[in-house]
């Protein structure tokens, strides 16, 4: 079984020394999504919500966490995060709407935990934008779609 990086011999977490990666472009993209009542993205979809442009918001708020991650998640590197997108996409016949996020930097590391923080915190974003009209709505399907850089090179997934 692989040794996992962030847990030393003596079993105890810590953050792992990466001073002697090679600085190198980094990509990563992350995808997710929200479901919900038609109602509910009518109201998104025609700007009608009480609290403003959900998606313009969530987009933003996607965008900030990103640049946050490392105070996030306790054992994740502090990056210098060269671009972030934020792609979203109201899918009308599932009433949903896909986020994407799109993460590069220049570094030791890579940058997965920020563009599925994006993703998560986008989507979070819009449920509580909209959660007055409905608190049913679920965030599902969460994951790396793709990474590159570093000695593990590409990986895609879908």
């Amino acid at each position: 079984m692989p040794k996992l990086s962030h847990f030393n011999d003596q079993g105890q977490a810590h953050m792992v020394d990466v001073s002697n990666k090679d600085i190198t472009s980094r990509i990563a993209m992350a995808k997710g999504r929200i479901i919900m009542k038609a109602e509910t993205l009518a109201i998104i979809m025609d700007g009608s919500a009480k609290k403003g442009d959900v998606l313009g918001i969530a987009r933003l708020a996607g965008i900030m966490a990103a640049k946050k991650t490392s105070e996030l998640i306790p054992l994740c590197h502090p990056l210098p995060i060269s671009k972030i997108t934020i792609d979203i996409e109201p899918i009308t016949s599932e009433n949903s709407i896909e986020i994407q996020s799109t993460v590069k930097t220049t570094g030791q590391t890579g940058v997965e935990m920020e563009a599925l923080t994006a993703v998560s915190i986008t989507a979070l974003t819009v449920y509580d934008m909209v959660k007055a009209v409905d608190k049913t709505m679920k965030i599902t399907d969460i994951r790396v779609i793709l990474k590159d850089g570093g000695k593990s090179g590409l990986l895609i997934a879908k």
